[in-house]
């Protein structure tokens, strides 16, 4: 089991469940789909470089996907901000 939960196809199955959570919240919450890409785009940008690093890729890849993560965070934060603020 250990071998199964440190491949790269467990990062595919979470990819999938956060897949299903944007859907859920497009349909259910009715959020704009700009809104739930810049939520979730950080925390796919991380479970792409979980997988890289278990596929074993060169690090400048992970590395790579790791500092597009901080930006891509740092739009959803101001994002979230300027919601807040018109509120």
């Amino acid at each position: 089991m250990t071998t199964w939960l440190s491949s790269p196809s467990m990062v595919d199955l979470v990819l999938l469940v956060v897949a299903l959570e944007a859907a859920w919240l497009l349909a259910a919450r009715r959020l704009r789909p700009a809104q739930v890409m810049l939520a979730l785009l950080p925390g796919v940008i991380l479970l792409l470089a979980l997988r890289a690093a278990l596929a074993g890729l060169d690090g400048v890849w992970i590395a790579g996907l790791l500092a597009a993560s901080f930006p891509a965070h740092l739009a959803d934060l101001a994002h979230r901000r300027a919601f807040a603020t018109r509120r």
